[in-house]
């Protein structure tokens, strides 16, 4: 299907400014920018429409932008923990989602708590393995904060996450380990074999006899 042209009623990241008439997929536009009222369709009546309301659609703009940055401004360091099961090998059993992260966020945090919507939770993809990572969350098309999420299979393991630990998988473990059993075993082969020739000749019988 042909693409289909919106006026953007925000700015939209990738796509264009509040005003300005773009051409995107009709999915998106159906999905995603109009029921979001994000956008409307570019018909002749939508644009004087949206020409009679610019004014009032800036100055509505400009007050949740500078609602968002008080936000952002409280939010610094921000971090939600998620208690999970996993594998040894650190790999969830299940998955950690934006709605599991906006839930969070809403529960609060260290003291803090702030209410966000799923949608403004940026997350490509599920996160599915414990340790620390970071999401960022659209508070205003022009406000975005960055969030820790902290995912740990016990409060013990969060707090030691939290002040920059690492969670090692068993199979790591063991094999640094070994490398360091090596590592000490070649260290010690290695101060055999450069012992000096004439201590190693004080040592042996024929040496003391010279001696006399």
């Amino acid at each position: 299907m042909a693409n289909v042209q919106v006026i953007l009623l925000e700015r939209v990241p990738k796509l264009g400014q509040m005003g300005d008439v773009v051409k995107v997929k009709p999915g998106f536009a159906r999905n995603f920018l109009l029921p979001q009222k994000k956008a409307l369709r570019a018909t002749d009546e939508n644009k004087k429409y949206f020409d009679s309301r610019r004014k009032e659609l800036e100055a509505n703009n400009l007050k949740r932008k500078q609602e968002a940055e008080a936000v952002a401004g409280q939010m610094t360091g921000f971090q939600v923990v998620l208690i999970r099961q996993a594998s040894e090998s650190l790999q969830l059993y299940g998955s950690v989602t934006a709605r599991d992260i906006a839930d969070a966020a809403a529960a609060g945090a260290g003291g803090k708590s702030v209410k966000i919507e799923r949608a403004q939770v940026e997350l490509p993809k599920p996160i599915k393995a414990l340790g620390m990572h970071k999401v960022q969350v659209h508070l205003h098309p022009e406000v975005i904060v960055e969030v820790g999420v902290n995912v740990a299979r016990s409060a013990d393991e969060a707090e030691f996450q939290a002040k920059g630990g690492v969670i090692m998988a068993e199979t790591d473990r063991a094999a640094q380990e070994a490398a360091l059993a090596q590592q000490a075993a070649e260290a010690a082969a290695q101060a055999l074999f450069d012992k000096p020739a004439d201590a190693a000749e004080a040592a042996t019988p024929e040496a003391e006899d010279d001696k006399k």
